[in-house]
């Protein structure tokens, strides 16, 4: 791949980017897109910005990288995937560079190679995502409805919502608790705790929080024939049962204890390549044809399960999956006309950058 062009709204960071690298500038996305100089788009943008401008990417013949989250609602993003649909030559991926961790790839093998058995449950806490009062006041547009569209659940957790539907699928039923600026000066939730139901009878349990330091990434995926651990800078753990634990449970004479099992102390190898892994891959799937890691069109998985849980703590009652899509965009729009970005816009002079987020 070669780095041919940039664009922003900021001439700061336009002239960085043209010193740096020696590339084109400009000033508007779709400028760039009809300037001839790009065969594919990095979109890195405000969220609300990532359907339009895949779009206009699409419309333009370009292929997609863009960063999580693909959209802010799931009937966003379902607009964006119908729009690649119609050219199914370009090559559409998302940076969920959690995918290519040597630790969640080896939690996604053993589960594919039923190393678990029947699903019980999961449940993933994941409260290591701490932020300070000063990182939300370090943009304008940060921790707000009308600027980001939601909190912790649409900045810091769309990797993990990811990889919970890439290990489990999505629930059926979702009732959460949600904190809106429970522990800081923002808009949005800054914490959530959720109970998930399955169609097979699993359960569930989501904790997150930009709140809680020292944070905890302990995720455990329970099965009848075996329980992972996987915990944030540790090796893997599976406790694999001699016998399934039902089975056992209607078979034995004995009154206490649990079916035998060993422990399986899993360390993988290899390092992980992050962001860069996840580009290279893209540029791969273009010029070789080599399979998407992470295709743009299951960024709505982790989406849905987002705003399901958002959406049963602001109304105060369970959600199914899939959600109300028009119902959840009627919500975030109330909740937007309402936001302290939105008025910090109207009442900006009117840049290019107010316009767009006017529209």
């Amino acid at each position: 791949a070669t780095f041919t062009a940039a664009t922003d709204p900021n001439p700061d960071a336009r002239q960085l980017a043209a010193d740096t690298f020696g590339v084109k500038v400009f000033d508007d996305g779709v400028k760039m897109m009809d300037s001839g100089e790009v065969d594919a788009v990095l979109i890195a943008t405000p969220h609300y910005f990532h359907p339009p401008l895949a779009i206009a990417a699409f419309e333009r013949g370009l292929h997609v990288l863009t960063e999580k989250p693909i959209a802010v609602t799931a009937k966003a993003a379902q607009e964006m995937i119908d729009a690649a649909d119609k050219h199914p030559e370009l090559v559409f991926g998302a940076m969920f560079q959690m995918r290519v961790s040597p630790q969640w790839r080896e939690v996604k093998r053993l589960i594919d190679a039923g190393a678990i058995g029947r699903f019980h449950r999961v449940a993933w806490t994941v409260t290591a995502w701490f932020r300070s009062q000063a990182y939300y006041d370090s943009g304008g547009w940060r921790a707000t409805w009308a600027g980001e569209g939601g909190g912790v659940l649409l900045n810091q957790c769309p990797h993990n919502l990811d990889l919970f539907q890439w290990f489990v699928g999505l629930p059926d039923r979702v009732t959460a608790n949600v904190g809106l600026g429970k522990y800081h000066n923002i808009e949005v939730e800054d914490e959530v705790n959720a109970l998930l139901e399955f169609e097979n009878g699993a359960t569930g349990i989501w904790v997150s929080s930009t709140a809680e330091a020292p944070g905890v990434n302990r995720l455990e995926i329970v099965g009848d024939d075996a329980t992972i651990i996987a915990e944030a800078g540790q090796p893997l753990t599976l406790l694999r049962n001699h016998q399934p634990t039902l089975e056992y449970s209607r078979t034995t004479r004995q009154k206490f204890g649990a079916a035998p099992h060993d422990r399986h102390v899993i360390t993988p190898g290899g390092k992980d390549p992050g962001h860069a892994g996840i580009t290279r891959n893209f540029v791969n799937a273009i010029l070789h044809g080599e399979e998407l890691i992470a295709p743009a069109r299951e960024g709505i998985r982790g989406l849905e399960l987002g705003n399901a849980m958002l959406m049963s703590g602001i109304k105060n009652t369970p959600v199914n999956i899939p959600t109300d899509r028009d119902a959840y965009d009627n919500m975030i729009r109330e909740l937007a006309e309402n936001s302290t970005f939105q008025k910090q816009v109207v009442e900006a002079e009117e840049t290019d950058l107010a316009k767009s987020f006017s529209r």
